[in-house]
């Protein structure tokens, strides 16, 4: 199918990501993300009165985040816009993308911003009430450390489900580190004269704020924290459980950033596009949930029911993303789909440049969009897991308007 809602060509950005600990570590995360909208709205003269609808996506919270949306969309200048604050792990970026489109789908809303942010520094530390425990204690959680290390349905970590996968499928730790060695090949393209591909989408040298947004305290190049491995250095790292397959070179890092897209009409989008000639059309989404404790999985299902309803075959694409938390993700894909695992995620993934959880598969979508602009138009894929063993997925199509 074609949605109604289009993506105006060059109206979407995103911040460079930074290594947990970085440059972003004690940056309010809703606060940031607005105080960069401002900045590349105005970049593309687009006024933040045309919204009239907003979601905004995190999955680790900070203060106020209560108020959520409208909270954001008042610090931009578009309060007259209101919308939900949404929350699905890394699959938050396609969730809200389609959020937006939902709203224009049903003619509740003619122009949406979909904002997406998370913070994994510094994360909150909660304490949970109990007047009724031993002694009137509560209880606490650590929001980003426990959760990555427990799935409460389970008992399990995250990296667990990557060891699940790998075991079941007989996936070995070369093939994940020969996987490594081509996705930081593929992103090292993106740096080249001088980061050009990156400069499509984000605003490079890029400033970073103090916490009270009032001036600039840093400059970044790109991205922070990249790692570049050797298949030398590769092979001497153990796997990280003891018996296993997956070592530290073999998955991403926690980050922070944040990253944007504009949803509008098909007329709207000529007027707000940075080249009224592209067209960038949404065909599909899908949503699929894998067995207990084997995240990896669940992207390809939903990619498979992403391309049902956008009606095309995984032979109809020129381009595909993936979320890729694990080396092993993108093993198990190529094997299930027969792509070549060498071929996908050209000019940068999540696996290389962080995962900062909610803006990755916004960040994701927006390079998958400017892969096939410089291709020429084409249909791609992105698709990745979440949390809870789940994922989502989009196909979207750029062609000539």
């Amino acid at each position: 199918m074609i949605y109604k809602a289009e993506i105006p060509y060059g109206a979407y950005w995103s911040t460079p990501f930074t290594r947990w600990q970085g440059s972003f570590a004690n940056l309010h995360s809703i606060e940031f993300a607005a105080h960069v909208a401002r900045q590349e709205l105005a970049k593309r003269n687009i006024d933040p009165k045309c919204f009239d609808y907003g979601v905004l996506g995190f999955s680790v919270p900070h203060k106020y985040s209560f108020y959520g949306l409208p909270w954001l969309m008042g610090m931009i200048g578009a309060g007259q816009a209101g919308g939900p604050t949404l929350m699905q792990a890394c699959a938050t970026g396609v969730r809200t993308l389609l959020a937006g489109a939902q709203e224009i789908e049903v003619g509740m809303a003619g122009t949406t911003l979909v904002v997406t942010c998370d913070r994994t520094s510094n994360g909150p530390h909660l304490y949970y009430p109990n007047p009724r425990g031993p002694g009137g204690t509560g209880v606490a959680e650590d929001w980003v450390m426990d959760n990555f290390g427990c799935d409460p349905q389970g008992g399990h970590s995250m990296l667990k489900t990557a060891e699940n996968v790998a075991a079941m499928h007989g996936i070995t730790t070369a093939e994940q580190h020969e996987v490594v060695l081509r996705r930081e090949q593929q992103y090292r393209d993106s740096l080249k004269d001088g980061s050009a591909f990156l400069k499509r989408f984000m605003t490079l040298p890029f400033d970073v704020p103090a916490p009270n947004l009032r001036k600039s305290i840093a400059t970044l190049e790109g991205d922070e924290g990249i790692s570049t491995s050797t298949p030398e250095g590769l092979a001497k790292l153990k796997p990280v459980i003891e018996g296993g397959t997956v070592t530290f070179g073999g998955q991403t890092h926690p980050a922070d950033g944040n990253a944007a897209i504009v949803l509008t009409s098909r007329d709207k989008a000529r007027e707000l596009s940075a080249n009224s000639k592209i067209a960038i059309r949404l065909l599909g989404f899908g949503l699929a949930r894998a067995a207990l404790a084997h995240m990896p999985e669940a992207a390809v299902p939903a990619a498979w029911r992403a391309l049902e309803q956008a009606g095309r075959t995984f032979g109809d694409l020129a381009a595909i993303k993936t979320h890729n938390p694990f080396a092993v993700n993108d093993v198990y894909f190529s094997r299930q789909t027969g792509v070549d695992r060498m071929t996908m995620n050209n000019y940068g993934c999540s696996l290389v440049w962080g995962h900062p959880q909610a803006p990755m598969g916004t960040r994701a979508i927006i390079e998958l969009i400017e892969e096939l602009a410089m291709r020429g138009g084409g249909c791609g894929l992105f698709t990745g897991c979440a949390a809870g063993d789940t994922a989502m997925a989009v196909v979207l199509e750029v062609r000539d308007a």
